[in-house]
């Protein structure tokens, strides 16, 4: 099992970062390789992917949800095989320090090797980077969904 830990502060308030993670569906707009992802219920999402030619659908479960505090995930089902934590800390009020912690199990020769090579956490900090970038150049959330899990 391998492990990325990732932060990036982004300035908008606490809320509305967390609020904005929880649109899943908008993912696709900051997230290289995610091509869709899909709200199936309140804590079930469908993701398709396509990463280095590596073309995967998986379910991801959301099991604990606090609002403004973390979204933590599962996945279900399928071959990809992770978990992870999202967690959101106020630096002031209009600073976030968005915090992403991943377990994963690399599959095959070519994602092992591209893990050893460090290109899950580049990915990873890619995202995070252009997460900042879509919040802040907009500045407000896209939607929210505050229900705890």
């Amino acid at each position: 099992m391998s492990q990325v830990e990732e932060s990036i502060e982004v300035r908008v308030p606490v809320r509305a970062a967390y609020n904005q993670w929880t649109q899943f569906e908008t993912f696709p707009q900051f997230m290289e390789g995610v091509e869709r992802i899909e709200q199936r219920t309140e804590t079930l999402t469908h993701w398709v992917t396509q990463v280095n030619g590596a073309a995967r659908e998986f379910d991801a479960e959301i099991t604990e949800q606090i609002p403004d505090e973390r979204v933590a995930w599962t996945t279900v089902g399928g071959e990809a095989k992770q978990a992870g934590v999202v967690t959101f800390h106020r630096i002031d009020d209009t600073t976030t320090k968005v915090m992403l912690q991943m377990d994963f199990e690399p599959e095959g020769l070519t994602e092992t090797v591209g893990d050893k090579l460090g290109f899950v956490k580049r990915q990873v900090t890619g995202d995070l980077k252009r997460f900042k970038s879509f919040m802040e150049s907009r500045g407000t959330e896209t939607g929210a969904w505050r229900g705890q899990v």
